[in-house]
């Protein structure tokens, strides 16, 4: 078998071009929206700490992320072309496992981040030099590299003979090992250890980055400095839980089977919507990234009243 069907979102003839327009429509502001945090954080200098330039790399790979898996969604869409080779499918899954990995080792850098501003705010600047930031940013590309290069390895090794149909709008290696009728023990095992690895190794500093930070912050006596330090926090909390749920929701309480319709609705969520809320999380409530995009408006529309 060399090439494979998607079955997309839904088999409706009547509902294919709504949809089209529907996720073309979030495609574009997922673009817009990050591509203008990218560029407000490159171009302002207020922005040129530590924080934003994590913010601006989560942006960068909210936009590599979604480009995974929405294209070729509304390529389907638009043409009703399903088929997708091997190497097509597995070339998705590569990227989209180093987008997954990137996303969960960069949030917890993130928490540090926090906790290191809040925490130890005498030796911040330490702490977390340009040195530092960039050090741990290039190890979370090696280890999103790492990871999925390991995965697809074992991936290229299966033989697909059960069926030629996808339920699903993209690839994903539990869609793929129930249409393999190769022995998927390895590649079961390997996604447990790495589920393990990375979700809780993640997760641990992130929960005990917020212990600290909750327990400084019930010291604080200062009026307002409260509310401004849960305004930097709130975000990356928010996305955090998003993330995780939406990912524990997809790959540990379905059923194996992978047939039922919520399966899709969560994956369309942290694969499509989710890189659009991003950015949005992060800019609504943070006045640094708003007074940014103030300023940038004025100086394009100048007031001439």
């Amino acid at each position: 078998m060399k090439e494979l069907i998607l079955l997309g979102l839904s088999e409706v003839p009547s509902l294919q071009f709504p949809l089209f327009l529907f996720f073309l429509l979030i495609y574009l502001l997922t673009l817009i929206w990050n591509l203008l945090i990218i560029v407000l954080i490159v171009t302002d200098s207020h922005l040129h700490v530590p924080m934003y330039f994590f913010l601006g790399n989560l942006a960068g790979l909210d936009l590599c992320s979604s480009s995974v898996t929405v294209p070729r969604m509304l390529f389907d869409l638009h043409t009703q072309t399903r088929q997708i080779t091997i190497t097509d499918c597995l070339t998705q899954v590569f990227f989209f496992f180093f987008c997954a990995t990137f996303e969960v080792s960069l949030l917890a850098v993130m928490s540090y981040d926090r906790y290191a501003a809040i925490c130890q705010p005498l030796h911040y600047i330490q702490t977390m030099s340009w040195k530092v930031c960039v050090q741990l940013v290039s190890i979370v590309w090696c280890l999103g590299l790492i990871h999925s290069s390991i995965h697809i390895c074992y991936a290229f090794q299966l033989n697909f003979c059960k069926s030629d149909i996808i339920e699903s709008f993209f690839c994903d290696l539990p869609q793929l090992f129930q249409i393999s009728c190769s022995d998927i023990f390895i590649n079961v095992l390997l996604i447990f250890i790495f589920a393990i690895f990375f979700g809780v190794g993640s997760l641990i500093p992130t929960f005990l980055s917020y212990v600290y930070i909750f327990n400084t912050v019930l010291t604080i006596k200062v009026k307002g400095s409260r509310s401004k330090v849960f305004s930097t926090c709130t975000p990356h909390l928010t996305v955090v839980f998003i993330f995780y749920g939406s990912a524990w929701f997809n790959y540990f309480q379905l059923n194996g089977s992978h047939r039922f319709a919520g399966n899709k609705v969560v994956s369309m969520f942290y694969t499509v919507i989710l890189p659009l809320l991003n950015p949005l999380i992060y800019s609504l409530r943070n006045q640094d990234i708003r007074k940014a995009f103030r300023d940038v408006i004025e100086k394009f529309i100048p007031n001439t009243a």
